[in-house]
């Protein structure tokens, strides 16, 4: 074990000269009357075996708590006044008493003084002819909720071990100004703003007033940034701008690109859990500063210009889309991520994961079997925090680089993800023998009908149609047995030829396993408008009755399929908790002959060959 040792790397505005002094006296035989009681030294930051120590004071009414306005670079809420964020910060006082600068945690959020309700859209409606309205609501009362205490999250764990913690507003929440707009460049400004105030180059108040300033003269300047979904959003978003100081971050079921939150592949497509929702009705819903009507006409824009109508990327989108700044990304970033999660899909976290990795930007990846949310354990973001805000060398560099908790919650760790073992797999479909059947997915084409119909009916659920012996409404494949586990690691994808009887379609398509006993188990899915098979961002008609080559990807995933089960894969057209739902009867028809899934297998085709063999 390494020995605690405290560190200068939490710098000294001035330093302690009481202990020199007295010695010096005693030498010099002077005598020193002994005080009725010793005050504590103060504590330093300490280290052991390269994580930080809890060694300050655990007790919150000893900490310094104060609350400030940080002034923005922008003026979203178009009042001709830059936009002032709210935070509090929460420090040890050794930062006042002993001159000690201290590295920031952040968690930037747009809940914290809770939510309006709200109305999502409308999804039962032909594809491309969404309501031009919704529901109204009720008229939200804002209250006095978070100041001067924004949250006392993060605090408890961290403030102790030596860093000062930040809470702050999101533009439209709360006491914060400006405005909501869901992913927008003003929401990344408002976390640069305070990163560049903890760093000297912004100014803040003690109050919106506008008045007194307050400077943060009690930090090194090192910002770490932490949160869950939309908090762990804006991270990504901020880190996103470049802005200097910001060193690490934390992104836990996060958003890297909206446009993959909201939409696929060209089709209107909701989180998990949220039919209906969509970038206007999330401002809607973090829209919680007192003055309620300012932003309504930037929250009509977003209505306006997020297209329910296309679905088709545009400008508007590719402001929300984060990765396309990834080059100006310097932040060490761990990023973690649910496997099951069907809010924020995984999609996010892959697409950020490699950008991060093409750009050499140090990184690692932690991967469990829960749905949304889900923080990488203590000791993974200790170690990430004491490394890149501290400045300890305690070799997290050299470690593995992806942490996955397998299916029976082992964690296990891997050199990088996807796994440098995994390679693509094509495999074919055949057609079923009989109508309505289960046809075959191989290495090489089997028999069956040359083509095969589904007829869409959006009010069935996929894993019903999934686990159905047979049914009109989709048509399904599957491998021969699995004589051994075969893991999964990376981004499926599928090439289907089909044609469809009508111009508009959802196409659906899903990676399942099938048990030896027991209810099939979706993996993943993917979606595509058909109009979109060229682009995301071009609706290209298509002649009703002509066959086209559909290709996409589907959530990528990290799977072991048991010995004794078959890998499947399920097509049908809309997706009953995800896409739009138009009335049924639209018949697709498949050319099995001519299509392909492709699977990221570890070990490749020989793996899999040889598990096949086995079974």
């Amino acid at each position: 074990m390494i020995r605690a040792v405290p560190t200068t790397a939490g710098r000294r505005r001035g330093h302690r000269v009481a202990v020199a002094v007295t010695a010096a006296l005693a030498c010099a035989g002077v005598a020193i009357a002994s005080p009725a009681y010793a005050s504590p030294e103060p504590a330093e930051p300490t280290f052991v075996d390269g994580l930080s120590q809890a060694v300050f004071t655990k007790n919150s009414a000893e900490w310094i708590n104060h609350e400030a306005w940080v002034e923005s670079e922008v003026d979203s809420d178009r009042d001709g006044l830059p936009d002032l964020v709210h935070i509090d910060v929460s420090r040890v006082p050794e930062t006042e008493s002993a001159g000690l600068d201290v590295p920031v945690l952040m968690e930037l959020s747009p809940y914290y003084a809770g939510g309006t309700q709200v109305t999502n859209w409308s999804v039962d409606h032909e594809i491309g002819d969404p309501p031009s309205e919704k529901e109204p609501w009720p008229a939200y009362v804002p209250r006095n909720r978070t100041s001067p205490t924004i949250s006392r999250s993060l605090e408890s764990t961290w403030v102790p071990r030596g860093y000062a913690v930040v809470h702050a507003e999101g533009f439209g929440s709360g006491w914060s100004e400006g405005c909501p707009t869901s992913g927008g460049t003003n929401e990344s400004l408002a976390g640069k703003a305070v990163v560049d105030w903890l760093n000297g180059r912004a100014t803040a108040y003690t109050s919106p007033d506008r008045t007194t300033e307050v400077a943060a003269d009690w930090t090194t300047g090192r910002v770490g940034m932490i949160g869950t979904s939309y908090n762990g959003t804006l991270p990504i978003g901020v880190a996103s701008t470049g802005v200097e100081g910001l060193e690490a971050i934390v992104p836990v079921s996060a958003i890297s690109n909206w446009y993959d939150y909201y939409r696929a592949n060209g089709a209107v497509r909701a989180p998990g859990g949220y039919q209906g929702e969509d970038l206007d009705v999330l401002a809607d819903y973090v829209y919680t500063r007192f003055d309620q009507e300012i932003c309504q006409p930037i929250i009509d824009e977003l209505r306006a210009n997020q297209d329910r109508a296309t679905g088709d990327e545009s400008p508007f989108w590719a402001e929300r889309d984060y990765l396309a700044n990834a080059d100006r990304i310097s932040a060490a970033t761990l990023v973690a991520h649910g496997l099951n999660d069907w809010n924020v899909m995984t999609k996010n976290a892959a697409d950020l994961y490699e950008e991060l990795k093409a750009n050499d930007v140090p990184h690692q990846i932690y991967l469990h079997q829960g749905g949304h949310g889900g923080n990488p354990n203590d000791t993974l973001l200790n170690r990430w925090f004491t490394r890149y805000l501290y400045d300890v060398e305690n070799g997290v560099e050299a470690l593995p680089k992806a942490y996955v908790v397998r299916e029976d919650k082992t964690l296990t760790e891997y050199a990088e993800w996807p796994d440098p073992a995994t390679a693509d797999v094509k495999l074919k479909l055949g057609g079923a023998a009989e109508a309505d059947g289960v046809g075959t997915i191989a290495v090489s084409r089997s028999g069956g009908k040359a083509s095969e119909d589904l007829v869409d009916d959006a009010s069935l659920r996929a894993a019903d149609l999934a686990a159905a012996t047979s049914s009109p409404n989709r048509l399904a494949y599957r491998t021969e047995v699995l004589g051994e586990q075969m893991r999964l690691s990376g981004t499926p994808s599928v090439s289907l030829r089909l044609s469809v009887d009508r111009p508009k379609a959802n196409l659906t398509a899903l990676l399942v396993e099938y048990p030896t006993t027991g209810a099939p188990k979706i993996i993943t899915r993917g979606w595509m408008d058909v109009e979109n098979r060229e682009s995301a961002a071009v609706t290209d008609p298509i002649t009703p009755g002509r066959s086209y080559d559909f290709a996409f990807e589907l959530e990528p995933k990290d799977y072991v399929f048991s010995a004794g089960s078959q890998i499947g894969l399920v097509v049908l057209s809309s997706d009953h908790e995800y896409t739009v739902r138009p009335a049924p009867g639209t018949t697709l028809t498949l050319d099995p002959s001519k299509s392909t899934v492709h699977l990221p297998l570890v070990g490749g085709m020989g793996a899999l060959q040889q598990s096949l063999h086995a079974g």
